[in-house]
């Protein structure tokens, strides 16, 4: 009689590894490019970004199960990132690359724009982080204030104050260069 039991409770372990792999792969195909634009904002190094986002992924796969809400899965995924960054620096302190040297793979704009796109892409990556990460969540990521709040875990109002000052640091940067 067990061994009957065994038998059919094969299919469907094995089916629900299937499901769960299909899920996975698609979640990766999905959001792995955000995720990774956010964490080369993040770190600002190529290498650590890609060490980040795959130590990310790993622990979404190890933890797939508590994903109720497909809709939450890139803020999820952003709280493992962010919190997989954190742990980078409980472990060992990285070498840090300066932004200007580091060049990101864009779909070839047109120079001027691209000069443009580097120019404030420099601006950005001299924002503090209370500044820059809350503006690269709502630029990147189209998080609105209350969004942002939740993954920083922070007051509305205060992710509001510092997006505010972030766009009028930019601006003010800017009109010095002109």
């Amino acid at each position: 009689m067990t061994t009957s039991r065994n038998q059919n409770e094969t299919p469907s372990v094995s089916g629900d590894i299937k499901q769960k792999q299909v899920r996975y792969e698609r979640l990766v195909r999905e959001l792995h490019g955000d995720i990774y634009r956010y964490a080369y904002w993040l770190v600002k190094d190529k290498a650590v970004a890609e060490d980040i986002v795959q130590e990310t992924f790993l622990r979404a796969w190890k933890s797939l199960d508590s994903l109720k809400d497909e809709k939450a899965a890139k803020a999820w995924l952003i709280t493992i990132l962010r919190r997989e960054n954190a742990r980078r620096f409980e472990r060992k302190q990285f070498d840090l690359v300066d932004m200007d040297d580091v060049s990101l793979a864009d779909e070839q704009p047109g120079y001027e724009t691209q000069l443009e796109h580097n120019e404030l892409r420099g601006l950005m990556a001299n924002l503090s982080e209370e500044y820059r990460e809350p503006l690269m969540l709502q630029v990147i990521f189209g998080f609105n204030g209350e969004e942002i709040a939740n993954q920083l875990q922070l007051n509305k109002n205060t992710v509001m104050t510092r997006l505010f000052r972030a766009r009028n640091q930019l601006k003010d940067a800017l009109d010095k260069e002109i």
